[in-house]
């Protein structure tokens, strides 16, 4: 499976599982805020209010984990008082049921959350040099130079003893294919045409 593929695969999933936890969160809140008091808008709007606090503060801390800029405990703090607020209003519609029907009820926003959490950690420690999967593989070239962060990248992947395919080179920093051959062997030649030589495609 390409990572590209890998990659869509972890965001449908994701992105199921949220729509399927947020309709179940929105119908109990909801539920609940009527049986307390809440009418109207009010209680139409009570579960947003909550759940949106979650996914305002795991997007923030999403796009702050993609560009690895450091950021406030805010969307921190944010975020752990929305999973509360959001479990504990889904444990109490549960209690109806009892115990079990209050652990089942409290299986959702825990997942979603667990799953974010992942996705989250994931990405900021694929942001971090030296880190995640293609660690070492990271140039260090201006923004937008893509052959020259390309170049850098077969470098550092060759002397790591697993070349980049010219596949994985193309994708990666949006290349053509005649770019990308150019480019292996432009290093070829520096390295006497050794290593790169063999780079796959």
């Amino acid at each position: 499976m390409s990572d590209r593929l890998l990659r869509a695969s972890i965001w449908l999933v994701v992105v199921a599982i949220a729509g399927f936890t947020a309709q179940q969160s929105y119908s109990h809140i909801y539920d609940l805020g009527l049986a307390h008091g809440q009418s109207g808008l009010a209680a139409r709007f009570l579960p947003l209010s909550i759940d949106g606090v979650i996914l305002a503060a795991s997007l923030l801390m999403l796009e702050q984990a993609r560009a690895d800029r450091p950021g406030g405990p805010l969307p921190r703090i944010m975020l752990v008082a929305g999973i509360v607020v959001t479990l504990w209003a889904n444990i109490v519609y549960g209690l109806r049921g009892g115990l079990t029907g209050a652990i089942l009820d409290a299986c959702s926003p825990l997942g979603f959350v667990g799953i974010v959490e992942a996705v989250i950690g994931d990405v900021r420690r694929a942001a971090k040099p030296g880190r995640g999967r293609h660690a070492g593989q990271l140039p260090a070239a201006a923004p937008g130079d893509a052959e020259t962060a390309a170049a850098a990248a077969l470098r550092a992947s060759i002397a790591g003893g697993n070349p980049l395919s010219q596949n994985q080179l193309a994708d990666r920093f949006k290349l053509t294919r005649t770019q990308v051959r150019q480019l292996v062997d432009d290093v070829a030649r520096e390295s006497n045409g050794q290593p790169a030589a063999g780079v796959r495609k």
